[in-house]
C-alpha cells in the first residue's frame, strides 16, 4: 500500500479552518492549562490532556476546555515519561549533527504522543510508529509549520512595533496561533493515521 502523501496547502487551509471553528474551546484549553502548570502532579495530567487535542479535533469532536482535568490522562505517566526522554535523548543526539537531522526527527518522531495516547501503544512502538508513518512526508510537513511560523513571526514582528499595545497584541497573537497549530497536527494525524484505517 502506498504511504498518503500530505499535500501541504491543504494542510494549511485544513489547519487554519478547524482552528477558527474550535477557537473558544482551544484557546479556553490552553488558558486553563496555562494557569495549572504550576501545580505539581496537576500539570502532568492536564499536559498530557492538552496533547490530545490533535486527537479529538482529528476525529471532528467537540473540545470541552474543562476536559484537560479528568483524571484518566494521568494513567499515562509512566509511559508519557518514558517516550518522551527517549524521544528528546535521539532528538538531541540527532541535533549535534548539524540540525538538520534533529529536526527530520522531531518530524519524525512528532505522531509519537498521538499513538501513545490514543492507540495506547508502548513508548518504543509508538516511535517506531510514528517514524514509519511520516515517512515521505517530513518535508511536507516541515514546510507546512514552517509556513504557519513564518506568518506568525511576521505578525509578531508588524504587532510588537506598536508602541504602547505591541506586546499586549503579540501575546494575543500567540494565543490566536495555538488553536491553528494544534490543529495541523490534528491534520497530520487524520491524514496519516485515522484516513488510513479505514
Amino acid at each position: 500500500m502506498e504511504a498518503t502523501k500530505i499535500d501541504v496547502l491543504t494542510a494549511i487551509k485544513t489547519s487554519i479552518d478547524w482552528g477558527i471553528k474550535n477557537i473558544i474551546s482551544l484557546i479556553g484549553a490552553v488558558v486553563l492549562w496555562i494557569l495549572t502548570i504550576w501545580i505539581p502532579y496537576l500539570n502532568v495530567g492536564t499536559t498530557i490532556a492538552i496533547l490530545t487535542i490533535p486527537i479529538e479535533l482529528s476525529k471532528g469532536n467537540t473540545i470541552n476546555p474543562t476536559f484537560i482535568f479528568d483524571a484518566k490522562y494521568r494513567k499515562f505517566m509512566g509511559e508519557f515519561f518514558i517516550l518522551n526522554g527517549i524521544r528528546s535523548i535521539a532528538i538531541t543526539v540527532g541535533f549535534m549533527f548539524f540540525i538538520i537531522p534533529g529536526i527530520v526527527m522531531s518530524i519524525a518522531y512528532s505522531m509519537s504522543n498521538l499513538l501513545l495516547l490514543d492507540k495506547e501503544m508502548g513508548p518504543l512502538e509508538a516511535l517506531t510508529k510514528s517514524n514509519k508513518l511520516t515517512y515521505g512526508n517530513k518535508w511536507r510537513m516541515f514546510f507546512s509549520q514552517l509556513a504557519i511560523i513564518v506568518v506568525l513571526v511576521i505578525a509578531l514582528y508588524i504587532f510588537g512595533l506598536i508602541p504602547a499595545i505591541g506586546s499586549i497584541l503579540k501575546i494575543v497573537i500567540l494565543i490566536l496561533a495555538s488553536p491553528i497549530l494544534l490543529s495541523l497536527q490534528a491534520y497530520f494525524y487524520k491524514t496519516l493515521v485515522l484516513d488510513v484505517e479505514k
